[in-house]
């Protein structure tokens, strides 16, 4: 699995983007390593609880690319465990065919279950797979992130003992600090990696503009809730 550890020959290649810190994160870093990122892309998926696919404000990754001015390539899927791989595999195939890519990057820090599915998909399509962030210090990630100037915002929670407070939370250092009070006290995943939490990144170095917020609407219960945005 390509970590970009090693320095190795400029790919064309498209970025798995969830509109998310990991993700791009990793699509900033393969840029920085010279890799030609081509296209984007995403999967939309009906089922809220994905084992595979980050859901809230999925569509606002339209916004995202209008900044990034790449090309978006999106799937739908109704997000049955295992058969939204197919959905996937669609899509990087259609990647492959239309954008001559020649590897996939990915955002993947920890999650075996998904890292392991796309490289999986890499293999039978004869791609490479990049995973710049994988095995990445949690802390470590968010302080990078703190000092590129990246303006991550928290859109969903899915963990005891975080609520509907966190929601439009951005990470700061005050984040940083409470995460890792929340992972001594409760084994929380600084970086979200259990899914405690979700994220939106409305500006970073490689955006040409900030997304600015229209419009925003919360739903859930008790330690799970989402925020759907609307950007400009």
């Amino acid at each position: 699995m390509n970590n970009f550890k090693s320095k190795s020959k400029s790919k064309n290649v498209g970025v798995l983007f969830t509109g998310g810190k990991d993700s791009c994160y990793a699509l900033f870093l393969a840029k920085k390593e010279g890799h030609a990122v081509q296209c984007l892309i995403t999967i939309e998926s009906q089922n809220p609880d994905s084992f595979m696919f980050h859901t809230p404000s999925i569509s606002q990754v339209r916004k995202q690319a209008e900044v990034l001015q790449l090309p978006l390539i999106i799937q739908k899927t109704t997000g049955v465990k295992e058969e939204e791989l197919e959905d996937l595999k669609k899509a990087i195939i259609l990647a492959k065919d239309e954008f001559k890519i020649e590897g996939i990057v990915t955002g993947a820090v920890e999650s075996v279950y998904q890292s392991s599915r796309i490289k999986n998909i890499c293999r039978e399509s004869d791609l490479e797979c990049f995973n710049p962030l994988w095995h990445k210090n949690q802390i470590s990630l968010l302080e990078e992130l703190i000092a590129l100037n990246f303006e991550v915002m928290i859109v969903g929670v899915a963990a005891y003992p975080l609520d509907a407070s966190w929601l439009g939370r951005m990470i700061t250092k005050e984040f940083v600090k409470d995460v890792k009070i929340l992972k001594e006290k409760y084994g929380i995943n600084p970086a979200g990696e259990g899914g405690e939490f979700e994220t939106f990144v409305l500006n970073c170095p490689i955006f040409s503009r900030k997304l600015d917020i229209v419009s925003s609407k919360i739903t859930g219960e008790k330690n799970a809730f989402r925020m759907e945005l609307v950007l400009d």
